[in-house]
């Protein structure tokens, strides 16, 4: 092998511009997929928009309805509504670009705790959207109508609506990811397990108070988004301790072999 520094930094170049190509590929078949989902859910975009406004229609006053306030808010909602619907969808392909593109530089060991953890935090994600659809907006919407004064139409403009919805989507998507968040802090060694346990009243608390900030002012709003929360904690619990333990008989397989 060559030690001349310019025949190296040739090298370097030439191996930074392959993995700028690749990262160009990738993004661009990622973005493909994107386009793919986005063209079924762009012509079903009215009849999506129904299926999500449906939570909160079932809680209005009879004869309610939702409002446009815009000239061009009911396409545009609706647009905006299904470019994110077929983001969602196509999340997996996108991460699996990703993953394609930075598996190679891995070691093995890494692979194999990295891929049940991506596909644990899509799924997990998905599911904290599905539970604050069926589970969170049906208490939150009847509380809210609920609390109307006396007097006040409750109509509510459909692209207020839809930036509501997607931010509690992302909140709860993002508050499912709490078992992975534990693993990996753990699997890491950014922190021990047994602190983490020592200091379950601490997070306890840490989550309700971060349900009360997502949710309505109400102990069942909050609760329907604070238990599930702490049920995902003590999983990743279970699942770090058992990845731990996991580690010694890898170390002791690794040196029966050598």
């Amino acid at each position: 092998m060559s030690d001349d520094p310019e025949e190296k930094e040739k090298l370097a170049e030439g191996t930074l511009i392959s993995h700028l190509l690749e990262l160009r590929d990738r993004l661009i078949k990622a973005l493909m997929g994107i386009g793919l989902a986005f063209v079924p859910c762009m012509f079903y975009s009215n009849d999506i928009f129904s299926f999500i406004s449906q939570p909160l229609l079932e809680k209005l006053p009879k004869g309610a309805s939702l409002i446009a306030t815009g000239v061009m808010t009911p396409f545009t909602t609706p647009f905006k509504l299904s470019f994110f619907i077929a983001t969602f969808i196509a999340m997996p392909w996108v991460i699996y670009q990703l993953w394609a593109f930075v598996a190679p530089g891995l070691y093995r060991h890494e692979k194999r705790f990295a891929v049940p953890l991506l596909v644990s935090a899509i799924v997990l994600f998905y599911i904290g959207m599905v539970f604050a659809y069926f589970f969170v907006f049906p208490v939150m919407f009847a509380f809210f109508t609920s609390t109307t004064p006396k007097g006040v139409a409750m109509m509510t403009d459909i692209n207020q609506y839809l930036d509501f919805v997607l931010v509690m989507f992302f909140a709860f998507g993002a508050a499912f990811e709490v078992p992975v968040a534990v693993v990996l802090l753990v699997i890491t060694g950014i922190v021990k397990l047994e602190k983490l346990k020592e200091n379950r009243g601490y997070v306890l608390l840490g989550i309700f108070i971060f349900a009360a900030m997502l949710t309505p002012p109400d102990a069942v709003s909050q609760s329907i988004l604070a238990v599930p929360m702490y049920l995902l904690y003590e999983g990743g619990l279970l699942m770090a301790r058992i990845l731990q333990r996991m580690k010694p008989t890898e170390t002791q397989n690794k040196q029966l072999r050598a």
